[in-house]
């Protein structure tokens, strides 16, 4: 009676396929930045900017598209001041047209598209009372559907390049929190579309990370929706956003984000306390959910009216004189009076 021949156990199979991937990951050689084409959304100004910087300081050559021309020339000079070849492109992320030529006028001026950073985005602060549909509706379309849209348009290029995508998202993409209720949507929508893509165009070459930062020091939180008490709202996200312990370097977060598309990450989460709150959210959901929900019983309350008002209009002298978030403003080019996408 012969033997059957020696079959090895599944999960020896697996263990090796495992193995294959990480050594194949491994032996991946580095994606080089010098000479590259980059578009950035939301590249005027905040984190988009500091990406653009952080960009141009590795030898690529980036296009910026954002939605105020004043912003814009004043971020390219920032970056023509620290050597770096910059072309500007004035549109908004859900206008269709616009991000056509956005591709189109990279692929012209920079002679194709490498890496695309969809950073551009929209926050609003305050209680879901205070939210309408209309509030879901738009941030949905600049932080989730625009992302989609200008990658699907970049895709031949980004074919013929073998380019790489950087999705950034939002520790909110990954555990929900109290009064951010839209952006939380946004950011959850957004990070699953990282993760598809990244699947999906693994077999044409390109790659795609999906970042999660923790708070950041851009200066930002004065182009926020702030929506239910307003001045309230505003007081507790733009302290949060600009406490030294708590909130990151803005630059040091720009630098991991681009380390995380070098080395070709899947997902990268920004900060110490992001990573720390998203194992506790998987570790223990029902803990982290009890946890937030008695921390949203010291949020300040609805209103009546769903009115809302940009974080600049609802500022205090608490929030004015902050010299940590007056620095990151002046920094980041979030002083100006512009609408708060790109």
């Amino acid at each position: 009676m012969s033997r059957s021949p020696f079959r090895p156990p599944k999960r020896l199979l697996l263990a090796a396929g495992l193995a294959a991937l990480v050594g194949r990951r491994a032996l991946v050689a580095p994606y080089h930045l010098t000479g590259r084409s980059v578009l950035i959304t939301g590249g005027s100004r905040g984190l988009g900017l500091a990406l653009a910087r952080e960009f141009v300081a590795r030898g690529a050559r980036v296009t910026l598209l954002a939605r105020t021309a004043a912003d814009l020339d004043r971020a390219a000079a920032d970056l023509r001041g620290r050597g770096g070849t910059v072309h500007t492109i004035t549109g908004d992320v859900t206008n269709k047209a616009d991000l056509d030529r956005a591709v189109e006028e990279t692929a012209r001026v920079h002679g194709g598209l490498d890496v695309l950073v969809n950073n551009a985005g929209l926050i609003q602060v305050g209680p879901l009372e205070n939210m309408t549909e209309e509030d879901f509706r738009e941030i949905m379309e600049i932080n989730a559907f625009a992302p989609l849209r200008l990658t699907r348009l970049a895709l031949p290029l980004l074919r013929a390049s073998k380019g790489r995508v950087l999705i950034v998202s939002s520790i909110g993409g990954k555990v929900a929190v109290p009064h951010l209720t839209p952006y939380s949507f946004s950011k959850f929508a957004v990070t699953g579309l990282g993760q598809a893509l990244r699947a999906e165009l693994a077999r044409d070459g390109v790659t795609v990370t999906t970042v999660c930062p923790w708070l950041m020091q851009t200066g930002s939180p004065r182009h926020a929706r702030v929506k239910g008490q307003a001045q309230k709202e505003y007081a507790l996200f733009a302290t949060a956003d600009n406490l030294p312990l708590l909130s990151l370097d803005t630059a040091e977060a720009a630098r991991r984000c681009v380390d995380a598309l070098v080395r070709g990450d899947a997902e990268a989460m920004i900060g110490g306390p992001a990573l720390l709150l998203r194992y506790a959210q998987a570790l223990a959901p029902q803990l982290t959910a009890d946890f937030l929900a008695l921390g949203n019983r010291f949020l300040p309350g609805p209103t009546p009216s769903n009115e809302g008002m940009r974080g600049a209009e609802a500022e205090t002298p608490l929030t004015r004189n902050n010299p940590v978030k007056r620095a990151s403003e002046a920094e980041y080019n979030e002083g100006g009076a512009e609408k708060p996408v790109g």
